[in-house]
C-alpha cells in the first residue's frame, strides 16, 4: 500500500502536517457499497442467482476499489455462494433506452427493462475481505475534478461539458456510479475560461490546470486531450494529479469507451491502492485526537459514529469532555499518518493550530458538522 509520508514518521511530524495551511477539501461519502443493480430478463431461480452473482461481483469492485481482487480464490469461492451474502432484494423496471455502464463485464447499452436490486451484508462483506487479507476502501472517497479538450477532424477544440457531449460525460457519471468515485465538472464560468484555455488542458499544462482547480478544493485532476482523426481512431493523452505529483500517460483506441475506460480505470486503482486498508485483528498505532465543538449529546453521538465508521479504526475510547472538548484514544488498524489523510478528505474534522504545552502529545479538531 502506498503512502505520502513514510512509514517511519514521527508523531510530533504528524502533527506538524496537520497544521500546514491547506486548501479546502472535497472527499465525499459515497453511499450504495452494498448494493447493485442488475438487468434480468426474468424472475426464475436461475436468473436471480446469475444476478447475485454479477451483482457481488460489482460489490467486490466498489469496495476493494480494483477489478484485480475478482480473481483472488477466496473471492472467487465467494462468487459462487453468492446468494449467502444477499440481505435483501427488490425488482424493478426502467426505459429499455437508459445507458448504464457495466465495469465487471464491459461497457455497453442495456435493452432490458426489469431489473433486481441486490443488497448484502456489509459485515459478512468485511469479515470476508478482512479473513482474505484484501484492503477495504472506506466510503469516504477521494474526489476527481475532470479537465477535457476535445478535437474535431476540422482542428476545433472545445472544453468538455455535461451539455455539449452527453456521451463522454454520461460515461464519467456513469462509471463514477459503478465504481463509487466522486467525479467533479468545472463549471466553466468566466473564472475558469479566463484562468484556463483549451490550449492549456491540450498541452496539459499542469501549472495552470493545478492553479485553475484550486476552486473546486478537489482531491485530485485528472486532464486529458481527444483528437477525433477522420479515420475514426481516437488518440490523446492523460495527465492524473495527486499529492502534487502528476502521472502522464496516452490512449489510443478506436472505441469511444475503451478510450474512456483506460484512464478512469487507471485512478481509480491508484486511489484505492493509497486509501485501501486491511483489516487486521490487530492494532498498529494508538492516537490521540482533541476535538472541540462538542456541546450537546447529538454531536456527541455522531462524533462518535463518524470516528467509529473510518475504515482503520479499531477502537475508540472517550475521556474528559470538559466545555465542549473531547479527549479521544484511537486504536488504528493503519497507520497514523493514513488516519490523517482520510481525515483530510472531507470537512467533518478541521485542524486546529494549538500553542498549548499540553496539547503536543495529540491532533486538535474542531467538530463541524
Amino acid at each position: 500500500m502506498k503512502y505520502s509520508l513514510k512509514k517511519s514518521i514521527t508523531f510530533a511530524t504528524l502533527l506538524l502536517l496537520v497544521f500546514i495551511p491547506q486548501q479546502e477539501l472535497y472527499g465525499l461519502q459515497v453511499t450504495g457499497l452494498y448494493s447493485h443493480r442488475v438487468a434480468v430478463s426474468n424472475e426464475s431461480d436461475s436468473e436471480r442467482n446469475r444476478a447475485f452473482q454479477e451483482a457481488f461481483k460489482a460489490v467486490v469492485v466498489k469496495i476493494t476499489g480494483s477489478r484485480s481482487w475478482l480473481s483472488d480464490p477466496n473471492i472467487e469461492q465467494a462468487i459462487a455462494r453468492a446468494q449467502s451474502y444477499v440481505e435483501a432484494i427488490r425488482y424493478e423496471s426502467q426505459n429499455a433506452d437508459e445507458f448504464l455502464y457495466n465495469d465487471i463485464d464491459g461497457p455497453g447499452s442495456l435493452s432490458e427493462n426489469r431489473f433486481i436490486e441486490v443488497s448484502f451484508s456489509g459485515s459478512l462483506i468485511q469479515t470476508l475481505l478482512a479473513d482474505a487479507n484484501i484492503p477495504i476502501w472506506n466510503s469516504n472517497r477521494p474526489s476527481v475534478l475532470i479537465w477535457m479538450v476535445l478535437q474535431d477532424s476540422s482542428g476545433t477544440r472545445s472544453l468538455l461539458t455535461k451539455e455539449s457531449n452527453p456521451e463522454i460525460s454520461g460515461y464519467f457519471l456513469n462509471f463514477a456510479k459503478i465504481r463509487a468515485i466522486p467525479i467533479i465538472f468545472p463549471v466553466l464560468d468566466f473564472e475558469d475560461r479566463r484562468n484556463l484555455s483549451e490550449e492549456d488542458v491540450w498541452t496539459l499544462d499542469t501549472e495552470k490546470i493545478t492553479k485553475a482547480s484550486l476552486r473546486y478544493g478537489a482531491d485530485s485532476i485528472l486532464s486529458g486531450r481527444l483528437l477525433f482523426t477522420g479515420g475514426g481512431d481516437l488518440i490523446g493523452l492523460w495527465q492524473f494529479i495527486f499529492r502534487d505529483e502528476a502521472d502522464v500517460f496516452d490512449g489510443v483506441e478506436n472505441n469511444l469507451n475503451d478510450y474512456l475506460e483506460m484512464p478512469l480505470d487507471r485512478i481509480t486503482n491508484r486511489l484505492a491502492n493509497y486509501f485501501a486498508v486491511v483489516s487486521d485483528s490487530t492494532p498498529q498505532e494508538t492516537v490521540k485526537l482533541k476535538i472541540e465543538g462538542i456541546r450537546s449529546l447529538g454531536a456527541y453521538r455522531s462524533l462518535m459514529n463518524y470516528v467509529s465508521g473510518l475504515g482503520l479504526v479499531y477502537s475508540v475510547k472517550a475521556s474528559n469532555l470538559d466545555s465542549g472538548t473531547l479527549q479521544l484514544e484511537l486504536d488504528l488498524l493503519g497507520e497514523a499518518a493514513q488516519l490523517f489523510e482520510v481525515i483530510a478528505l472531507d470537512r467533518d474534522l478541521m485542524p486546529i493550530q494549538s500553542f498549548q504545552a499540553g496539547d503536543r502529545d495529540s491532533l486538535h479538531y474542531r467538530w463541524t458538522r
